[in-house]
């Protein structure tokens, strides 16, 4: 699948209307986030199920700031419209692929009750 560029007209729909999204932010004058490039495509295309994504953080300046992306490139992974990962830096492809994979074993009802429990909440609710 190819890499989608989000922007502020289509993120809320991608997100909302995909279960599994990684979204890559990043900026053109950015060096590592230009090395990293061809590692997120790469890895991509081995996961059919998984809407990998690139935000322009120059571009789409709202939704980074909504996000409080600090440094570049940050990953952030949504499982069921929920960010499960938020990380900045660059990853080798080998961790990247792991990290994919790790994301999609995740059981996301337990997910979901461990949120519930954090915000003093109840599960079944």
């Amino acid at each position: 699948m190819a890499v989608v560029e989000l922007n502020k007209e289509n993120f809320e729909d991608t997100i909302n209307n995909n279960a599994f999204v990684i979204i890559d932010f990043w900026a053109p004058w950015c060096g590592p986030c230009k090395s990293f490039a061809p590692t997120y495509e790469k890895v991509s295309e081995e996961f059919d199920d998984v809407v990998f994504a690139k935000i322009n953080t120059e571009e789409e300046q709202e939704i980074a700031a909504h996000f409080q992306i600090r440094s570049i490139p940050t990953l952030m992974i949504f499982r069921d419209q929920i960010i499960i990962y938020s990380e900045a830096g660059a990853l080798p492809e080998s961790s990247f692929r792991q990290l994919v994979e790790q994301a999609a074993s995740l059981d996301m009802d337990d997910v979901r009750k461990q949120i519930a429990e954090a915000q003093g909440g109840n599960a079944d609710a």
